[in-house]
């Protein structure tokens, strides 16, 4: 599945340019630092992002267009679908990206 070449334009604008790898992951393509992944962007139908984030940060799942990621039937916990609503403004957006990035500062880089 094809992902927008756009968002994931937007996104490559916020994060570290040295720092980030790109990797084709999840049907769409994913933003990893440090060897954590951090971002993706797709297209599905239910969701345009996925964020990882705090997963005590039970805040943010109360803003528009923003739920749990449910994998093979399985809620991942700190991993965080959005929908185009959850980022139509680039207030929005910045938030979330912001989050993930902020979280990401916390994990532990993984060597190769």
């Amino acid at each position: 599945m094809a992902y927008d070449e756009s968002l994931a334009e937007e996104v490559r604008r916020m994060f570290p340019r040295s720092q980030v790898v790109e990797k084709r992951m999840f049907g769409g393509l994913g933003f990893m630092l440090g060897g954590n992944m951090c971002i993706s962007v797709n297209n599905r139908p239910d969701h345009v992002m996925m964020v990882r984030i705090d997963p005590e940060n039970q805040e943010a799942l109360t803003r528009k267009g923003a739920k749990i990621a449910v994998m093979r039937g399985r809620e991942m916990p700190g991993w965080i679908f959005l929908t185009k609503e959850a980022i139509a403004t680039e207030e929005d957006f910045d938030y979330w990206v912001n989050l993930a990035l902020d979280y990401n500062k916390t994990l532990p880089i993984k060597k190769k």
